[in-house]
């Protein structure tokens, strides 16, 4: 009788035990899953990705190519699943799109997919642009910053959302992470996808898109907490007042909209990726840290980068990706109204 009790109170044990692990798992928070993403973590990959081993990363050439490997075995490795087909995680784009830009070399954009769980026809892009300028003169220019820093913050963004995923949390619309080519040169791989899209661009509900998050703007020295956002309120009211919520809510950067003036003189809003699609009259949010002094220069290197402050970012963006994916309503370009 007694070894019998005994063995129903081990049962019980292991059965509470196996119950509160569940409860444990499904307590994951958006915040939890966003603080996997790590300085760690983005130092390993950028060191990498800006490694003079890259050769600067120019489209077309083979430093970009060795990026998209690289780049492609991250997600095969964490069994994110490609778009397209099994293990095919490349949009090729043919030589002649870029208009003689790439010495007659095709490139190809890199592309994951997050299934969502509830509405995984509506799509949220999350974009950055891997490609760099190459060498120049016998110098690699690593674009550690421009856009290493997006790409790796978009590699940490898509193992948080595949954690999430792989532990029934959602997100309950589908992202599609897409590293473009191209865009130094053009905005090319951005424009190939919005004119050759994976799915329907009227199913696409937003683009967030990294381009240059890791250092400090030269304005803004010595005022590290920051990052401007560009886009945010042209087309979607809904989509600004979102991105303000969740950054009071979470993770309290000041967003300055500095460069989102119609009358920037540096148009910043038509020079990056999220343009291709904001021409499309999709919702678009561009994250971007400001130019300095090492902006387009051979000393754009990884040991420049601010990780803890790029982590931040990235967070930020990961999780008002998040509330996008998660919330009830869609957001819609409401100033089109």
């Amino acid at each position: 009788m007694i070894r019998l009790l005994l063995v129903i109170a081990v049962v019980l044990t292991v059965s509470c035990n196996s119950a509160q692990n569940a409860t444990s798992a499904k307590k994951m928070t958006a915040q939890d899953y966003a603080n996997t993403i790590t300085a760690e973590d983005l130092k390993t990959h950028l060191y990498i990705l800006a490694d003079d081993n890259m050769e600067g990363r120019m489209t077309g050439e083979n430093g970009n190519n060795k990026a998209a490997e690289y780049i492609r075995n991250y997600y095969m490795d964490l069994g994110i699943d490609s778009p397209i087909e099994k293990n095919n995680y490349y949009q090729p784009i043919p030589a002649e799109f870029f208009n003689g830009a790439t010495n007659g070399n095709p490139s190809q954009n890199v592309v994951a997919f997050i299934k969502g769980s509830e509405k995984p026809e509506e799509i949220i892009v999350l974009s950055a642009h891997y490609d760099h300028v190459g060498v120049k003169k016998g110098e690699v220019y690593n674009g550690a910053d421009d856009d290493g820093s997006g790409t790796v913050s978009m590699l940490e963004m898509a193992q948080a959302f595949q954690k999430a995923a792989k532990e029934g949390n959602g997100p309950k619309r589908s992202i599609l992470i897409l590293h473009v080519t191209g865009e130094e040169i053009g905005l090319y791989g951005s424009k190939y996808y919005t004119e050759n899209p994976l799915f329907p661009l009227e199913n696409t509900v937003v683009n967030l898109n990294t381009d240059m998050i890791g250092r400090i703007g030269s304005e803004k020295e010595g005022n590290e907490n920051y990052i401007y956002l560009i886009g945010s309120d042209k087309l979607s009211q809904e989509l600004h007042d979102l991105s303000e919520a969740v950054n009071k809510k979470y993770t309290n950067i000041e967003l300055d909209y500095t460069y989102n003036d119609e009358n920037d003189p540096n148009r910043f809003y038509y020079r990056s990726d999220h343009y291709n699609f904001a021409k499309n009259n999709i919702p678009v949010i561009f994250y971007f840290n400001g130019t300095h002094d090492d902006y387009h220069q051979a000393s754009d290197t990884p040991d420049k980068i601010e990780y803890d402050l790029m982590a931040k970012r990235a967070q930020l963006i990961f999780l008002t990706a998040w509330e996008i994916a998660n919330r009830e309503g869609r957001i819609t370009a409401d100033k089109l109204k």
